[in-house]
């Protein structure tokens, strides 16, 4: 059995698992990511606890056989990171090299989104498939695109930023600093922000009074929870943001044709009451044939997509 280390960069927390090559996780923990102390500390102290899972694990670390490690920010060529989302870091570190100098072993690195959407893709709901896009929906709309098996990451790490499509021209403003980008339709930050637009005018409904007239309070589960209840006005919402999945997600069927579409992150926990609307918009948004036979699914993996897609980088 091979083992490989799996690292889920985040910006609080680094998620951190030793796995065999089956998928298996022999060992893992969470440690705080202290992104101030400096990129060599940061990669030396993930390293550190490495050793320590492998030594837990009965293994030796110098016996693994790679280090996978999801970012975010671009990668280019699994080596460099153009830039580190929050992360007070330099642009263009090459990342990997790094981590093979402080540890000797094999280090490659991927965009975060798209490590998930290996992972999903060899050891999740996309298993089986050689075509899968997963579409991670949470503050952001991230996305990870896998055609033959293989990431599409593009020239400068930067492919599969599906929360940038523009879906209104001249529409409500993104993070990015561009307009009508997909993620601001379809984000948990999208729900919360058309939700609280129309409670504004309207507080004659479950959601406002679920919320005790504190508005500051919602979230969007709050929304999905409410729609479940039979709230008519929250139901009004999951259908605003469900033609934007389905527009959005239509466009990449039109584009890739992909076996299987993959939803992840907390805005896919809504389940049926979202997926529903998202399949009865698909109709109106993508090419017919691109349906046929087309899978939608909810992410398998859930905390431990990162960690396994970080290995699925070697397989």
């Amino acid at each position: 059995m091979k083992y490989y280390a799996g690292v889920d960069l985040g910006g609080t927390n680094t998620k951190i698992g030793i796995v065999g090559e089956d998928g298996v996780i022999l060992t893992r923990n969470n440690i705080k990511t202290q992104s101030h102390s400096g990129v060599e500390a940061t990669m030396t102290r993930i390293w550190q606890e490495i050793v320590r899972l492998c030594t837990e694990g009965e293994i030796s670390a110098q016996s693994l056989s790679g280090i996978g490690i999801g970012i975010p920010g671009p990668v280019m060529n699994q080596e460099v990171v153009g830039f580190f989302a929050n992360f007070p870091w330099e642009v263009d570190i090459n990342l990997a090299e790094l981590m093979r100098k402080i540890s000797g072993i094999d280090t490659r690195l991927e965009n975060d989104v798209n490590v998930i959407a290996m992972g999903e893709s060899k050891f999740g709901a996309g298993r089986g498939s050689s075509s899968s896009i997963t579409v991670a929906l949470g503050t952001g709309v991230g996305g990870g695109i896998v055609v033959n098996s293989k990431l599409i990451s593009g020239m400068n790490g930067a492919g599969g930023e599906i929360g940038h499509m523009k879906l209104v021209e001249n529409g409500k403003l993104c993070g990015c600093g561009q307009r009508g980008c997909f993620e601001t339709y379809a984000s948990a930050t999208g729900v919360i922000r058309e939700a609280k637009s129309r409670l504004a005018v309207n507080k004659n409904n479950l959601l406002y009074k679920s919320l005790d007239g504190n508005m500051e309070k919602l979230e969007a589960k709050d929304v999905f929870d409410c729609a479940k209840a039979g709230d008519e006005f929250s139901m009004e919402i999951v259908n605003y943001v469900g033609n934007y999945l389905g527009m959005g997600i239509g466009n990449l069927l039109n584009v890739i044709n992909p076996e299987i579409i993959i939803l992840s992150g907390g805005v896919a926990l809504a389940g049926e009451i979202l997926l529903d609307v998202v399949k009865e918009k698909l109709k109106q948004y993508a090419m017919p044939v691109t349906l046929k036979n087309l899978e939608i699914k909810l992410g398998e993996l859930g905390n431990d997509a990162g960690i396994k897609g970080g290995i699925a980088l070697f397989l």
